[in-house]
């Protein structure tokens, strides 16, 4: 894409007007929308500030909050503001190509759609929303096992887009199959298996809130199933929260690495261990010929005071050592976070929360404005490290800011060495207090 074209996609992205159907919606579209009102937001944080503002106390809590005191919640974003660019000048940059391939099917950008339960709440046309959006943007969409839609209403509402299903892995295994043989049949590329939940952490907001289900809505993939697996949501029970309530009961606390082969042979659907968070289990899960790792601590839902995801990805990658692809998501809220997410080495990034905001805010149309935005800013990021296409991005043009500070620490030390060895005596000596200043930087 042209410097032309990037200006205008700006454009675009920061001014549809958000009072009327965005420009290209049909009129059979905006018959069943309605479009918030006001002005337009110009970025991720501004979505999250409408959705805090508009949608029930029960949903926002539910989708924002993390787990016990979310000190993790918070580094998983100002991790990403840790990384320093070092961008490279003198180079054509006139035309910008963002496109990649995850697990060889081209996606337009590295940024993806992670899995978020129950998009009901936040939209009434919830996972078909996400799904028309990610169709038109090109975007990879990773459906959640526990979407309120099932996973055959989300397929017909894109047949033809690139979408993973999410796989929780049920104590009764005849439930899991049945969700591995649906998603075959209606055309999901890899299961995205989640291994980091064998019990919900604990999010004091939900159990403040005695967080369930509205009325109205559903699991939508266990309707067919009946009992606890369709309406377990719909009361808070014993963990004060429906979810982590239905969590306990249902899903297998077993889980081990014997599982995920018993997986493999029972699918011909590529397998992504969702949920790794060391160079240990990176190493295992590569030694089990998984098809790709995607770090996560789960929106920094479960475990609190695990590092920020972006901090996991050096250990990881030395671990992996090529030999599968490494994605990453939690905590990106910039389409430049992507760009230092693949100089260090990952495919692509997964965003899931600002799905929601989007989704919030305008629905359909939300959802396809906040891929727009990340996908104007890394158009940006690249143009101005010198990148022009996604192999372009080198691990030279993100470092970290601790080593941004030594090394300009290093250098005002050889400075003052320098200094000092061409003066005699006292005359043109380094003052003292330069000196403490330099011991302390």
């Amino acid at each position: 894409m042209n410097v032309g074209a990037i200006e205008e996609r700006v454009a675009a992205a920061l001014h549809w007007s958000t009072t009327e159907a965005p420009p290209n919606a049909s009129a059979s579209r905006v018959s069943h929308r309605h479009y918030a009102t006001g002005p337009t937001p110009v970025n991720l944080k501004e979505y999250e500030a409408f959705a805090k503002n508009n949608m029930p106390r029960n949903a926002w809590d539910y989708y924002a909050s993390g787990a016990l005191d979310m000190i993790t919640l918070r580094e998983n974003r100002a991790a990403w503001g840790r990384l320093r660019f070092r961008p490279r000048i003198l180079r054509d940059v006139s035309s910008i190509d963002t496109a990649t391939t995850v697990l060889g099917q081209k996606v337009s950008m590295p940024i993806c759609i992670a899995p978020t339960a129950m998009q009901q709440m936040a939209h009434p046309d919830g996972e078909r929303a996400t799904a028309r959006a990610a169709r038109k943007k090109g975007a990879l969409m990773t459906l959640s096992s526990w979407s309120t839609l099932s996973l055959e209403e989300v397929a017909e509402e894109a047949p033809d887009s690139f979408r993973w299903f999410q796989l929780y892995v049920y104590k009764d295994r005849d439930v899991t199959l049945d969700l591995v043989r649906r998603a075959e049949r209606n055309g999901y590329k890899a299961l995205a298996v989640t291994v980091d939940t064998p019990v919900l952490g604990r999010r004091e907001a939900d159990v403040r809130n005695r967080f369930s289900l509205p009325s109205h809505l559903t699991m939508g993939n266990f309707a067919g199933v009946g009992g606890a697996h369709s309406s377990g949501t719909k009361s808070s029970g014993a963990e004060g929260s429906g979810l982590a309530s239905y969590c306990a009961s249902l899903i297998d606390r077993t889980l081990t690495w014997e599982d995920l082969r018993w997986l493999r042979a029972n699918t011909s659907l590529k397998i992504v261990v969702k949920g790794v968070s060391t160079a240990e289990d990176a190493s295992v899960a590569v030694r089990e010929g998984v098809d790709a790792i995607w770090i996560s601590n789960h929106g920094a839902r479960q475990l609190d005071t695990t590092p920020a995801t972006c901090e996991m990805i050096p250990e990881i990658i030395a671990a992996v050592g090529g030999r599968c692809e490494v994605y990453v998501d939690g905590g990106i809220t910039r389409g430049a976070d992507a760009l230092k997410a693949v100089a260090l080495g990952c495919r692509a990034v997964f965003i899931g929360r600002p799905v929601l905001w989007g989704l919030a805010h305008s629905g359909s149309d939300g959802v396809e404005h906040v891929l727009d935005l990340l996908k104007a800013e890394l158009e940006m990021a690249m143009m101005l490290c010198g990148a022009v296409t996604v192999k372009d991005i080198k691990r030279e043009m993100v470092t970290h800011n601790t080593n941004t500070a030594t090394r300009m620490a290093a250098v005002r030390r050889a400075t003052l060495a320098g200094a000092k060895s061409k003066t005699h005596g006292r005359e043109g000596a380094v003052p003292r207090s330069e000196q403490r200043a330099d011991r302390e930087a």
